[in-house]
Order: C-alpha cells, then sequence, then structure tokens
C-alpha cells in the first residue's frame, strides 16, 4: 500500500528531484512533486512524495521537523484533497439598464 506524504516549509529553489533524493534515503520513492503557482512557475513551498507505506513512516518520522535550505520542514501524512465548489463568481456587474 501506498502512503502520499505532505512536505511544507520546503526551499523556494528546491526541485522535484532534490525532493526525490531527500526522501530516497528511507525507502524507494514512488513520485515526488513540488507544487508551482500556475501563473509564475515559482515554487509555492510545499509538495507531496508518494512511497511505500512502511517507507513513509520511516520518512515522515526521521524528517519532520528537519531543516533543509535552512527551512524547517513539516512532514505528515496528506489528508484526501476536500472538493471545492464550482465557480466563485460574486462581483459587481452594472447591467447597463436602469439607475443603482
Amino acid at each position: 500500500m501506498k502512503k502520499n506524504i505532505y512536505v511544507g516549509g520546503l526551499p523556494y529553489a528546491i526541485t522535484d528531484d532534490r525532493l526525490e533524493e531527500t526522501f530516497s534515503e528511507y525507502g524507494p520513492v514512488e513520485s515526488a512533486r513540488v507544487i508551482t503557482d500556475r501563473m509564475t512557475g515559482q515554487s509555492r513551498g510545499f509538495g507531496f512524495v508518494e512511497m511505500d507505506e512502511a517507507d513513509g513512516q520511516k520518512a515522515i518520522s526521521a524528517l519532520n521537523g528537519t531543516q533543509l535550505g535552512g527551512r524547517t520542514l513539516t512532514v505528515n501524512e496528506a489528508r484526501p484533497r476536500e472538493n471545492r465548489s464550482g465557480g466563485g463568481g460574486g462581483g459587481y456587474r452594472k447591467s447597463g439598464r436602469g439607475r443603482w
């Protein structure tokens, strides 16, 4: 069974490969992904790693609260993604008819 791990407090210059390398010390890494801003491509300072359950638990225990690139990592089991309701909207919209 796989464990999905949340990694917060990442240095903004970290790459997917460096994240994978950090976790691979505790076992084979299925995937490692640094989350980036859609508009700028800059790291958002967190990411996700997927590993075997036992190796993932070892990595969480070993890495949570440690320093990487001068920042303190928060490492724990990722929670399932919440469903978001669609469409924001809500802004002022002038119809062009009549007066307000």
